[in-house]
């Protein structure tokens, strides 16, 4: 017996055509919308959490929440110096050194043990010959990686912060801070 021959056209493996119930087809599902299925007894699938919930959140989205929530006192007191200054957050610094003991940071690097934790870059003129503004880039992995728990992330966050606007401003971070 050859294969596919028991079975139903197109089919290289015998067996019965899989076709829907009678009378399923064209017929609108109760509820309205696509069904979603429960696999092997594990639940139907879906958001564990409505996406309106602080839980549902990505890492990054709460990360960029905890910048602007440390970032907000600061920019409160020093609004007018500030005005001219962007604040970005990337997921980790580019690195074009391929060699450990080649590697060295500017005066405008906060870093842990030569891991850059942020970058103060100074305003300029990009490739084009357009005007840039000035931009404290924060390294979100390299901050993560070294606080304990939330609290001392947010501690950190507001540190590497205060440090990079007081050199901006070229003043004391203790100036910045209000102390």
């Amino acid at each position: 017996m050859a294969r596919g021959s028991a079975g139903s056209a197109g089919h290289p493996y015998p067996g019965p055509a899989r076709h829907p119930h009678p009378g399923a087809a064209g017929r609108p599902r109760p509820g309205g919308g696509r069904r979603r299925r429960d696999r092997r007894g594990r639940g139907l699938r879906g958001p564990l959490y409505p996406a309106s919930l602080p839980a549902a959140r990505t890492r990054a989205e709460r990360f960029d929440q905890l910048v602007l929530e440390a970032l907000e006192p600061i920019e409160q007191r020093w609004h007018t110096e500030l005005t001219q200054l962007d604040v970005a957050v990337d997921d980790v610094p580019e690195v074009n050194v391929t060699s450990p003991e080649d590697l060295m940071w500017g005066s405008d690097v906060v870093e842990d043990g030569n891991v850059p934790l942020a970058r103060l870059v100074p305003a300029g003129v990009d490739g084009r010959g357009l005007p840039t503004r000035a931009r404290i880039v924060l390294y979100r992995r390299p901050l993560e990686a070294r606080a304990r728990d939330g609290n001392d992330l947010a501690d950190l966050v507001h540190d590497v912060l205060v440090e990079q606007v007081a050199t901006y401003l070229g003043l004391d971070p203790d100036v910045v801070e209000g102390e």
